[in-house]
């Protein structure tokens, strides 16, 4: 599987799509603003990857958030905006954005420790990392059960490995 995307300490590392198939590099994300770049500039592509690009940029920036507790609210929210109109149209940024804010919401009613949200925020976007790779392998599984040998298979926008956290929907079951 390729890594399309990783925490490294207190940056988000996103595979630059743009740069394929020439090169393979990664862009190191230390702010809300560097993540909403890339998925704004199609470094990221993919709906499951987008939404879940969201999720660890929202998690790094309040992992990293230093200023008062009383401000973390706003911030969080100012954080969701940016990412936001990234691609409006993107149903799992949506999706991805309500889980976080949800996560956000349960953990600032009961403890407002701002190194608890942050660890729990990342915690929330690894399980939606690794929940992406599970789907789609069972996409996979069950997909390959459908498919008559010789068959032909034609997909129509991103779905491979590079639109998800590493495996691929539809290319998944060719895969599988």
């Amino acid at each position: 599987m390729i890594k399309t995307l990783f925490f490294d300490n207190e940056a988000v590392m996103i595979l630059d799509q743009s740069q394929l198939p020439d090169k393979v590099e990664y862009v190191r994300c230390k702010t809300i603003e560097a993540v909403a770049d890339a998925i704004k500039k199609l470094k990221v592509r993919g709906a499951p990857l987008i939404g879940v690009t969201a999720a660890f940029g929202l998690a790094m920036a309040m992992a990293n958030y230093q200023r008062e507790t009383a401000g973390m609210q706003d911030y969080f929210q100012q954080a969701r905006a940016t990412l936001a109109c990234t691609r409006p149209t993107a149903v799992n940024l949506f999706w991805a954005l309500e889980r976080m804010e949800k996560v956000f919401l349960q953990e600032f009613a009961t403890q407002a420790n701002r190194e608890q949200i942050g660890k729990r925020l990342k915690q929330e976007a690894i399980n939606m990392y690794e929940e992406d790779i599970t789907i789609n392998r069972a996409i996979g599984e069950y997909g390959q059960t459908l498919l008559p040998e010789g068959s032909q298979v034609m997909t129509i926008c991103n779905a491979g490995a590079l639109a998800t956290c590493g495996y691929g929907t539809a290319l998944g079951v060719i895969r599988a």
